[in-house]
C-alpha cells in the first residue's frame, strides 16, 4: 500500500539542447539501457535540483566517452513526475526486496559457474564507482522475477545517493549527494518545462 507514493515531483534532466528542445517540441525522451545505469534501464532525473542534472551534462561534455555520446550544448529540461507503483530505496521495504533480489543473482550466478558483474569507476581517478553493472544487473533481474511471478511492474524506482568528496573533514556529507529518479514506465512523465530561477527568469537563456 505505502508503494504507490501520492504527491507529484519535480525531476531534471540533463542532456544536449537539441535534445532538450525536441523533448519541449514533443519528442519524448528515450530510456537508458546502459548495463552499468544506477538503477537499472529507465529514463533518469536528478530529483528538485537542476543544478545538478547541469553539472552533470557539463561533465559528460567533458568526458564524452561516458555514456551515449557526446553533449555540445549542456542544458536541463524540468518534468513533473508522478512516481505511482515507486521502488523507493528510503523505504525498508524496498531495501530487503533489493537484498533478496542480489542472493538470487548471487546463487544463479555459482549455479552456472559465472561471475557477478562489478561496479567499477567511469574513469581513473574517480572517487565514486561510476559505472555500476552489479547494481544494474540486481536491478533488471529483480524487475524480470517479479514479471515471472506475476506481481505489479514498478513504475518508477527512487534512491538517495552519497557521491563525491567529504563536505567539510569529519562529515558524513558528500559534495554531489542527491536523489536520483528512474522512470521505467513514460506515462509516469506528466509534462515538460524550462526550470526557472527563483526571481522566475529562466535556469538557462535561450540564445
Amino acid at each position: 500500500m505505502y508503494q504507490h507514493l501520492p504527491s507529484f515531483v519535480l525531476g531534471f534532466h540533463g542532456c544536449d539542447r537539441a535534445v532538450a528542445e525536441s523533448v519541449l517540441d514533443g519528442e519524448l525522451l528515450k530510456p537508458s539501457t546502459n548495463d552499468y545505469d544506477w538503477l537499472g534501464q529507465g529514463i533518469y532525473f536528478w530529483e528538485n535540483s537542476p543544478e545538478r542534472a547541469l553539472s552533470y551534462a557539463q561533465s559528460i561534455k567533458r568526458y564524452n566517452k561516458r555514456g551515449r555520446g557526446s553533449i555540445k550544448h549542456p542544458y536541463v529540461i524540468g518534468a513533473v513526475i508522478d512516481l505511482g507503483l515507486c521502488f523507493n530505496l528510503t523505504e525498508e521495504g524496498a531495501l530487503n526486496e533489493l537484498q533478496g533480489a542480489f542472493e538470487v543473482l548471487s546463487a544463479t550466478a555459482s549455479a552456472t559457474g559465472n561471475s557477478l558483474p562489478v561496479n567499477k569507476p567511469g574513469f581513473e581517478g574517480d572517487l565514486d564507482l561510476l559505472k555500476r553493472h552489479l547494481d544494474c544487473a540486481v536491478f533488471q533481474n529483480m524487475h524480470a522475477a517479479r514479471a515471472q511471478l506475476d506481481l505489479p511492474e514498478y513504475e518508477t524506482v527512487r534512491s538517495p545517493f552519497d557521491e563525491g568528496e567529504e563536505l567539510y573533514p569529519g562529515t558524513s556529507f558528500r559534495q554531489k549527494t542527491h536523489i536520483q529518479i528512474c522512470v521505467r514506465k513514460i506515462s509516469c512523465i506528466k509534462g515538460f518545462f524550462r526550470p526557472l530561477k527563483d526571481d522566475g527568469s529562466l535556469f538557462q537563456l535561450i540564445d
